[in-house]
């Protein structure tokens, strides 16, 4: 007997497009899916994307609750504060990073090669 193997995890058919016994299917399910990563050259854009998105989500958040406090509008005025220093961040954050990289190479020294 051969065994069946399936297409894709959300699909309860195999390859000829018969049902998958429950054995093989609650296999399929439990089974993680790896993610693909992304090749090293993204690398560059994805670091300022991620610090920006962070960064701007504490500072609004911090700022807007210092100036509404806790309250109803906060959580109305947060989401729009945050989306326009996120836009102001991610940008000036890709045209400044070479410099930032510049000066910390001055003040940093390299590692000790081997």
């Amino acid at each position: 007997m051969t065994r069946r193997t399936p297409v894709l995890p959300s699909s309860p058919c195999s390859a000829i497009g018969r049902p998958l016994p429950k054995s093989d299917l609650m296999k399929t399910l439990s089974r993680p899916q790896r993610r693909g990563k992304l090749p090293a050259r993204y690398a560059s854009i994805v670091m300022p994307l991620v610090l920006s998105v962070l960064m701007t989500f504490v500072v609004s958040a911090i700022s807007t609750l210092k100036s509404l406090g806790f309250t109803q509008e906060f959580l109305a005025t947060w989401p729009a504060a945050w989306a326009i220093s996120w836009v102001v961040a991610f940008p000036t954050l890709l045209a400044v990073l070479p410099l930032v990289r510049r000066i910390v190479a001055l003040v940093v020294a390299p590692p000790p090669s081997n």
